[in-house]
């Protein structure tokens, strides 16, 4: 049996801290390919998970069938929503998850709760330039331009992604939909673990990997591996 093609319309949500810009980058070039649009959604920083929901919401009502598409952290809302609207939910590209059910221990989780709590002392401009000298040149350039949008209210959304439980394994072994997953491999953040996990949990998915130089290139990878990934589910 061939993949059913995705429907029209694929609502991308960012990662923690990122924006819409980076999402359309990272979904649009392989989307495009199969004659799907990409609707990236703007984060709002005063309730990210909420804006996210409703945005998927909205899409839905409007087109009836969506794909879902996400990137850290709106990889977890990404599957939430579909899981729980498998009538609306076409399929779900999960690129870079970070954790499984409570993110207490995530590496991420624990970035984010760090990141927001060193904003609040020494604001924006000092930490944003720590970030930058410690990360890679693409990522560094990337954060600072959605950080300062998402300012003042930025710590408020880190400090909600750092709290956010995603689906349980449990929970996961329960999804209808396809779901392709994209992993780096040499990510501390997003450990490949984390998406092999979804992968062998989750009844109706595939994992495609990449590295993060690979993403720094060109962030249109993380969409051509996930929707590779989507493309192996029958």
């Amino acid at each position: 049996m061939s993949p059913q093609p995705l429907p029209p319309i694929v609502v991308a949500l960012p990662g923690t801290g990122s924006d819409a810009h980076f999402a359309a980058r990272a979904f649009t070039a392989a989307l495009s390919q199969v004659g799907a649009d990409v609707l990236a959604v703007e984060p709002d920083p005063r309730r990210v998970v909420g804006s996210y929901v409703d945005a998927l919401d909205e899409a839905a009502a409007r087109h009836r069938r969506i794909a879902v598409a996400g990137i850290s952290l709106g990889a977890s809302v990404a599957l939430r929503w579909a899981t729980s609207h498998p009538d609306r939910a076409a399929g779900v590209l999960a690129a870079l998850p970070a954790w499984t059910g409570d993110p207490i221990d995530a590496p991420a989780a624990r970035s984010a709760a760090y990141t927001a709590s060193r904003l609040r002392a020494d604001g924006l401009d000092a930490v944003t330039v720590d970030m930058i000298d410690s990360s890679p040149a693409w990522l560094g350039d990337e954060l600072a331009r959605s950080w300062r949008s998402q300012w003042p209210h930025l710590p408020l959304a880190l400090e909600e992604a750092a709290g956010y439980h995603g689906l349980t394994e449990e929970q996961m072994a329960r999804c209808p939909v396809p779901v392709g997953i994209c992993a780096a491999v040499d990510d501390a953040v997003h450990p490949l673990s984390v998406a092999t996990l979804w992968s062998r949990v989750l009844p109706h998915a595939a994992l495609e990997t990449v590295t993060l130089d690979e993403v720094g290139a060109d962030p249109a990878v993380l969409g051509r591996a996930c929707l590779r990934a989507l493309q192996q589910v029958r």
